[in-house]
């Protein structure tokens, strides 16, 4: 059989299917699911395929392949300990969209196997499912493969299904590795699990059928084929590796790994596993961060997260120091960019998440481990083997240090945590911080049963005022018959035109009335599509009654321009910095929008013009706004997009502007693009790690927002003793100016400095056969300190340098130690030290740390405190 490295296996499959049976060649799809809430990441190569095999979307050409990137994480904690698992790899397929069926996908397997790859036929086993006749005789009869290694399977190993929907037969085919590799003188044909000699490598699914509840199997009048065979698998097999952490492009890993580690890849069995995760995760991390993927505490982000702090605990495992992980990353990066060459036009947010990731960890993790083996020793010396739950939360709470770490540690030494506690522990958390919530707000609708009433009717869509009677009336959460003129209540009516606080867009305001009473109505919740009136009464007494409920039009058509706004600012993020960029919170109020989105770093000045000109842009085309209740699928297949943390109703609102915003929204939007008026960033920032803030704003704000500016210009002007057209030319003329008194300040500074180290110089000192210079200065810069230091260094080979310095009340402190002394000296200890003299704190590295200081009388006291340090 060939010896081919795994991108050269990728490539012969492509151009096999590619070229000589006619398929079209898929570039691998993002391992973020695009418009399926079922799925967390991609895990199988027909998995972003769906919708073709459903018929919901077709192909020009029904023959597609594939090699597919792919992370599964079930068995994340195994991922290391065996030599069968890992994270990420890739699935090669060839997939039949109602076009042809078992004879085709059988003879072209059979064949790239035998005849491509020249494995021996007589090495190839086959399963098929127990009642498969058809495929069954397609291997015997046609393919001719000798009946002994043809077996027969139940439901369980050769039946693909789920509850409903198309399923399939499937037959799968194995490579005999030799009696070598058996476990015994019965291990002489697949299906035990435990064995390595026959190595499944290809599984042919025919999906013929659809289930339907009742659990009828209806055949499909255009079956499909799905085929997946794993790049890694049968790269081992050809290259005859052991296991697929042997394979090319992994071991070339494992190699970066030995050398950052200085262990060698098997010779001890514990560090063998520890090189295997880091191996296996840095490239699902590698290929996380390029699919737009930023670390968080949920779904897709918590899986990236872990899989960063688990690789980087175990590098500590390896003895390695520091960051390491962009290391193994740059590796990744090189194995793969001929294939995926967005890589390297991504590997500098690639590096940058994932160094910030693993610097965040490093910050937390010795202090965690500490606390957690001081556990492990107390749980040894009692002879306990499971943790207090609340013990492994205090943990997670005050170390940040991860349930899922915490068991994987404590499952090394043969012991467990107690999750019920550890979950109880967090619920009570939450509770804290909801009644924290409700303390604050005044008001709390969870006392208060809906089931008692209808759901509230909304026409606010399409109606600013409308008649309502009131249902119910709650003053201090209890129901009542009336309210007085200056108190505040919550009302309940059968409909309303008012919106209730929710999407990021918060409530209308406006009034109620009729000839009896007048109110405000300030709030508006809702709870079970119960929608619950804030109100204050202005006037007369508040009864079960019919009245008029008016919102106050000017503010909803401020919240409208906004609302639409933020459509089209979600549309031209993903234009402009592409398609990782995913909301992660929003905000809609009159007079502003603001809007979270993934994004590893901050905005350039060009990206924030170019999105904001795009929006404008689209104001500007008058695009028409529709907005259409339609099925959950059906949105889908228009490209609306939706949050993936949102469970949705079989129907869904959309609201798509032109044909360029197309999203799933319950809120209030204007009729067409150009009623936003205009659109100006006013601010960029970060909201959390890996994700970024704008805050804009529209219509009648922009015009107050450019007025004020222009206010301001004249002032500036105005004290610049010029016009407001001749700012930058007198600023320049400034700058200038000051450019000139900066030089002969510091021709001045330079000669006084002169005098200043000379007096430095004479006070080293030697002590213990090394030079100690011990300084303090007053309201001298850091600048001049550190060349002072740089200086000195340069002079004395062998010398410690302690510098106080005392500028504006602040008492700052340095400690420089050459490179040649460190492994006696270290700076951060000893900077420390001086510095808790002085009632502060501080550290840095071996050769240069700082700290500060609150007690400047004390300051003689430390610098011989730092004598004393060098002396022991």
């Amino acid at each position: 059989m060939k010896n081919l490295g795994m991108n050269e296996l990728r490539r012969e499959f492509l151009d096999f299917f590619g070229k000589e049976k006619n398929h079209t060649v898929l570039k691998s799809f993002s391992l973020v699911p695009k418009n399926d809430n079922s799925l967390l990441l991609i895990n199988a190569g027909m998995a972003p395929l769906k919708r073709y095999f459903t018929g919901e979307e077709k192909m020009k050409n029904n023959r597609a392949t594939s090699s597919q990137r792919c992370i599964r994480t079930g068995d994340i904690e195994r991922v290391g300990i065996t030599e069968r698992h890992g994270t990420y790899f890739e699935m090669l397929g060839n997939f039949s969209f109602g076009d042809y069926f078992k004879k085709e996908a059988i003879s072209w397997a059979y064949e790239f196997l035998t005849q491509r790859l020249d494995i021996d036929k007589d090495l190839i086993w086959v399963t098929v499912y127990q009642d498969d006749d058809e495929a069954y005789n397609i291997w015997k009869n046609e393919i001719g493969i000798n009946p002994e290694r043809i077996l027969r399977f139940g439901k369980e190993d050769n039946f693909w299904e789920l509850e409903v929907g198309p399923c399939g037969p499937c037959s799968e085919i194995f490579v005999d590795r030799g009696v070598k590799r058996a476990v015994d003188e019965n291990d002489n044909k697949p299906g035990n699990d435990n064995s390595d000699r026959f190595m499944e490598v290809w599984n042919l699914v025919f999906t013929q059928f659809n289930k339907d509840e009742a659990g009828n199997y209806i055949p499909l009048a255009h079956p499909n084929i799905d085929t997946g065979m794993g790049l890694e698998r049968i790269a081992m097999v050809l290259q005859d590796k052991d296991n697929i952490f042997e394979v090319d492009v992994t071991a070339d890993i494992i190699t970066e790994i030995e050398k950052l580690s200085k262990k060698k890849y098997k010779a001890n069995k514990k560090d063998d596993i520890s090189i295997r995760v880091i191996a296996d995760h840095a490239k699902a991390m590698t290929f996380m961060a390029s699919d737009g993927i930023l670390p968080s505490n949920e779904k897709r982000g918590y899986v990236l997260r872990r899989l960063i702090r688990r690789a980087a605990r175990h590098g500590k495992l390896l003895g390695i120091e520091g960051n390491f992980l962009s290391l193994v990353v740059k590796k990744v990066i090189e194995a793969y960019k001929d294939e995926y060459s967005e890589l390297l036009s991504n590997q500098e947010t690639i590096y940058q998440v994932i160094s910030e990731e693993e610097e965040k960890f490093q910050k937390t993790i010795d202090q965690g481990l500490d606390i957690l083996n001081s556990f492990l020793d107390q749980m040894k010396a009692n002879k306990q083997t499971v943790l207090s739950g609340k013990e492994a939360f205090k943990l997670y709470d005050t170390y940040g240090f991860p349930l899922d770490l915490t068991k994987e540690i404590l499952a090394e030494e043969g012991f467990s945590v107690d999750e019920k506690v550890f979950n109880d522990s967090m619920e009570e958390q939450r509770n804290l911080a909801r009644n924290a919530r409700k303390a604050d707000s005044g008001w709390s609708l969870d006392n208060i049963n809906t089931d008692d009433f209808d759901k509230t009717q909304f026409i606010g869509y399409d109606f600013l005022q409308t008649k309502a009677n009131i249902l119910a009336i709650y003053s201090d959460e209890k129901i009542v018959s009336s309210i007085s003129e200056g108190n505040k209540g919550i009302i309940i009516t059968d409909r309303t035109t008012f919106y209730a606080e929710s999407g990021g867009q918060v409530a209308d305001t406006g009034y109620f009335y009729n000839d009896r009473v007048k109110g405000y109505i300030y709030d508006v919740q809702k709870k079970n599509d119960v929608f619950f009136h804030y109100v204050e009464i202005i006037s007369g007494e508040l009864e079960k009654s019919e009245i008029t409920l008016e919102v106050n039009r000017q503010r909803r058509l401020d919240i409208t321009r906004n609302h639409s706004a933020t459509h089209l600012l979600d549309q031209a993020l993903r234009d402009v910095l592409g398609d990782h960029v995913h909301q992660a919170g929003s905000l809609v109020d009159p007079h502003k929008l603001r809007f979270d989105f993934t994004h590893s770093k901050a905005l350039s000045k060009e990206e924030i013009k170019k999105i904001e000109d795009l929006v404008n842009q689209k104001i500007r085309e008058e695009l028409s706004v529709k907005k259409e209740i339609m099925a959950y699928k059906d949105s889908e297949k228009i490209g609306a997009i939706g949050l993936f943390e949102d469970k949705y109703k079989d129907q869904v609102r959309v609201v798509s502007i032109g044909d360029y915003s197309k999203e799933l929204c319950g809120g209030c939007h204007v009729d067409n693009s150009s009623e936003i008026l205009m659109f100006k960033i006013i601010q960029e920032s970060s909201a959390a790690s890996g994700v970024r803030r704008i805050e804009a704003i529209t219509g009648k704000e922009v015009y107050k927002y450019l007025n004020e500016k222009i206010d301001t210009i004249n002032k500036i002007a105005q004290n610049l003793g010029t016009n407001s057209n001749s700012i930058e030319a007198r600023i320049n003329s400034l700058q200038e100016e000051i450019s000139k008194q900066k030089e002969e300040i510091k021709r001045l500074k330079s000669s006084s400095n002169k005098d200043i180290f000379a007096s430095v110089k004479e006070s080293i000192q030697t002590l213990n056969d090394i030079n100690l210079l011990v300084y303090k200065f007053d309201n001298e810069d850091m600048d001049t300190l550190r060349d002072f230091e740089n200086r000195i260094k340069n002079i004395y080979d062998k010398i410690v340098i302690v510098f106080a310095n005392v500028k504006d009340g602040k008492l700052i402190f340095t400690v420089s130690v050459s490179d040649s002394l460190t492994n006696k000296y270290n700076a951060g200890k000893i900077v420390r030290e001086v510095a808790q003299i002085a009632g502060g704190n501080g550290g840095g590295r071996k050769n240069f740390a700082q700290a500060g200081a609150s007690d400047i009388s004390k300051v003689d006291l430390a610098l011989e405190k730092a004598i004393e340090i060098i002396k022991e």
